[in-house]
């Protein structure tokens, strides 16, 4: 389970999240829109911790585990894409070998390709993004614009993906300011002046 419970942040004098509010289930597949600079980055960041509310509550069942994509993810640039998500998931101390290679080859990207990922393309970059949200086995996946910079068919195996982890029963919450047209979404909310409200 995850819910927030009246979230507010400011910056300065900038007030971006106004008692943000959402309750999401296993199982449930959830769209946030709003235009960019909205906060919903902003909201991703406080529930990963990366952010902290300036009021307001965050709760988690006391097994979840998140996984997040953040716009525009921080990499060890002059490393592969295999070295970066062996690094990222060692913090956790959950890598699995077989599991990583599965998901870059799923995404089409080579495992053993030895190019540093300062040379990728934002699709490229995305995709390893959303392979470090999901690889450590998480029950709570943020996904913020993850479609960014991807191609039609990788597009195709991002919905499939989503499709499998909600019948897994898995947390999924897809920021983004636009529909993503092949997913059906269990419910969608538009972040408008601060508040999550039911689109």
């Amino acid at each position: 389970m995850l819910e927030l419970k009246q979230i507010k942040k400011s910056f300065g004098q900038k007030l971006v999240l106004k008692n943000a509010s959402l309750l999401a289930k296993p199982g449930e597949l959830i769209h946030i829109s709003g235009i960019n600079g909205s906060g919903k980055s902003t909201i991703f960041k406080i529930i990963t911790g990366l952010l902290e509310a300036d009021s307001g509550e965050i709760r988690l069942d006391k097994n979840d585990i998140v996984g997040a994509l953040i716009e525009n993810p921080d990499f060890l640039e002059y490393e592969s894409a295999m070295t970066n998500l062996h690094f990222l998931a060692n913090l956790n101390k959950r890598f699995n070998e077989k599991e990583v290679r599965g998901l870059l080859r799923y995404f089409m990207l080579d495992p053993d390709d030895p190019e540093p990922i300062a040379k990728y393309s934002v699709g490229m970059r995305q995709k390893v993004g959303i392979i470090q949200a999901v690889m450590e086995n998480q029950n709570i996946i943020l996904l913020d614009e993850p479609t960014r910079g991807i191609d039609q068919e990788s597009i195709s195996l991002f919905v499939t993906m989503l499709k499998k982890l909600k019948q897994q029963n898995k947390i999924v919450v897809v920021a983004s300011h636009d529909q993503i047209n092949e997913l059906k979404y269990d419910r969608r909310f538009i972040l408008h002046h601060g508040i999550l409200q039911d689109e």
